[in-house]
C-alpha cells in the first residue's frame, strides 16, 4: 500500500504543471492541506484568509516543498477585499485557472433559542456570503481562461443538519444551492463547478467548535 500512495504521488506530481490556484482558508484544516496538495501537483498556489502569520506559513511550507506559492491576506466577508486579492493573484501568475473557496466558521451553536443572533449571522455572512463573493471575483478571470475549476468545500450539515448547528448548517445548505446555480449557469464557459465534502476531519475548527456540542 505505502509503494502504491508513492507512486500515485509521482504520477499526481507534475499534473498541474503551468496552473494557477486561489484558495481561500489556506492557512489551516482543509484550506491549507488542499493549497499544498496543489502545489505539489504542480500549481501555483495563493493562499488566502485573513490570518496572516498562518497563510505566510502555509505559502513558506509549499517553497520547502519546493513548489511556487504566495500569501495574501483578504476577509471573505468584504467584496473589496476578494476581488483584490483575485487581481493580485492573476498580476503575479499572469492568470487563474483553479478556485478552491474553503474557508469556514462554525459560531452560533446551541439551540436556536439561546444561540447569539450576530454570531448566527456572521456565520452566514462568511459562508455562504463569502463563497458568493469569492465565485463572484474569480469567474471573471476563469472566463478569461476559457475554461477553470470552481471548487466550494461544503458539509454534510448542509445536506442533512443535526440539533445546535444551525447557523452552520444554513449557511452550508446555502452554498449548496449556490454551487448547483453556479454550475448551470458556467457550463457555456467551459468551467465546472463542484461541491467537495470531505466528510469529518479532526482540524482546529472541529475541535473549537462542534467537538463542544
Amino acid at each position: 500500500m505505502e509503494n502504491l500512495a508513492v507512486a500515485f504521488g509521482e504520477r499526481m506530481k507534475n499534473v498541474l504543471d503551468g496552473k494557477a490556484a486561489v484558495v481561500t482558508g489556506a492557512g489551516r484544516g482543509c484550506g491549507r492541506a488542499i493549497a499544498i496538495g496543489l502545489a505539489k501537483a504542480g500549481a501555483k498556489v495563493c493562499c488566502v484568509a485573513r490570518s496572516g502569520d498562518e497563510i505566510d506559513s502555509a505559502a513558506q511550507e509549499i517553497h520547502a516543498g519546493g513548489g511556487q506559492g504566495i500569501s495574501l491576506r483578504a476577509d471573505v466577508s468584504d467584496l473589496n477585499s476578494v476581488e483584490a486579492a483575485f487581481a493580485q493573484t492573476v498580476r503575479a501568475f499572469g492568470g487563474i485557472d483553479i478556485v478552491v473557496l474553503s474557508h469556514g466558521v462554525a459560531g452560533g451553536l446551541g439551540p436556536v433559542d439561546q444561540s447569539d443572533p450576530e454570531l448566527w449571522k456572521r456565520t452566514v455572512e462568511i459562508n455562504l456570503v463569502g463563497t458568493y463573493y469569492g465565485a463572484r471575483a474569480a469567474i471573471p478571470h476563469l472566463k478569461a481562461r476559457g475554461a477553470g475549476k470552481l471548487i466550494v468545500v461544503g458539509s454534510g450539515q448542509g445536506h442533512q443538519s443535526s440539533a445546535s448547528t444551525s447557523a452552520y448548517a444554513c449557511s452550508k445548505a446555502g452554498t449548496w444551492a449556490l454551487v448547483q446555480s453556479l454550475a448551470a449557469e458556467l457550463v457555456p464557459f467551459n468551467i465546472s463547478v463542484n461541491e467537495l465534502l470531505p466528510g469529518n476531519v479532526k482540524t482546529r475548527l472541529y475541535d473549537e467548535t462542534f467537538a463542544q456540542v
